[in-house]
C-alpha cells in the first residue's frame, strides 16, 4: 500500500510538472509570434524539461519522505518510474510520426513533427544518468529554478479543486504505469517462456540427428 501511495503521489507531481511546463511552452510560442521551431530548438526545450523533471522528482523524494519507506527505496521507485515515463513518451512520438507520415501519403503536403530517435534516446540517457548523479551529488538539485518547480507543484496540490483534478490524474497515471509495467513483464515472460520452448525443441532436433546417424 506505501509503494502504490508513492506511485501515486508522483502520478501527482509529474501531471502537475506537465501543465506548469505546458503554460510556459505557450508562453514562448507566444513570445516567438508562432515561427516553426528547428529540430535544434525543440530538443534543447525537451532537454530542459526533462533536467527539471528528474530535479523534481528527486527532490520530491527526499523532500516529502514522510513515509516508512526508506530513501534508497523511492529514488530506485522513482527512477523506474521515470524511465517508464520516457519511453512512454518516446512510443507516443514515434507513434504520432508514423500517423502524420501515413496522412501525408498522396495529399497536399502536410507539415509533420520533427522527431529525431537518437536524440531522444540520448536525452534520456542523460536525463537517467543525471537522475542518478544527484544521489551522490544531492545539493545540485537545490537549485533556484528545481525548487519553484517543485513549490508550486506542492502549492497546487494543496489547493481544493485544481488539487482534485490532478489527483484523478495521478490515479490514472497510476492504472497506466501498473498496466506498463505489467505488459513488459509479460512480454519478457512470453520472450523467455518461447526462447526455452525453441531450445528444447533444438534439443529435440540434435536427439532425433544423432539416432538418425547411429541407425
Amino acid at each position: 500500500m506505501e509503494l502504490l501511495d508513492f506511485i501515486f503521489r508522483l502520478g501527482v507531481v509529474f501531471a502537475i510538472y506537465g501543465f506548469i511546463w505546458g503554460m510556459i511552452e505557450f508562453a514562448i510560442k507566444l513570445l516567438t509570434a508562432g515561427r516553426s521551431r528547428s529540430l535544434a530548438e525543440i530538443y534543447l526545450i525537451k532537454a530542459i524539461k526533462y533536467f527539471f523533471l528528474v530535479n523534481v522528482t528527486f527532490l520530491f523524494c527526499i523532500e516529502e519522505n514522510n513515509s516508512s519507506m526508506v530513501i534508497v527505496n523511492q529514488i530506485v521507485i522513482a527512477g523506474i518510474i521515470l524511465l517508464t515515463y520516457f519511453v512512454g513518451k518516446l512510443q507516443n512520438s514515434q507513434n504520432r510520426m508514423a500517423i502524420f507520415q501515413v496522412m501525408s501519403g498522396g495529399l497536399p503536403k502536410i507539415q509533420t513533427p520533427l522527431f529525431n530517435l537518437r536524440l531522444e534516446t540520448l536525452i534520456i540517457v542523460l536525463s537517467l544518468g543525471i537522475f542518478s548523479a544527484l544521489w551522490f551529488y544531492p545539493e545540485a538539485a537545490f537549485n533556484p529554478m528545481s525548487e519553484w518547480f517543485h513549490e508550486s507543484i506542492m502549492n497546487i496540490e494543496d489547493t481544493p479543486i485544481f488539487g482534485f483534478i490532478f489527483k484523478v490524474i495521478g490515479f490514472f497515471f497510476l492504472l497506466n504505469l501498473i498496466n506498463k509495467m505489467l505488459s513488459a513483464f509479460t512480454f519478457l515472460l512470453g520472450g523467455s517462456m518461447r526462447q526455452n520452448s525453441q531450445d528444447n525443441r533444438n534439443d529435440d532436433d540434435d536427439d532425433f540427428s544423432d539416432y538418425e546417424e547411429i541407425k
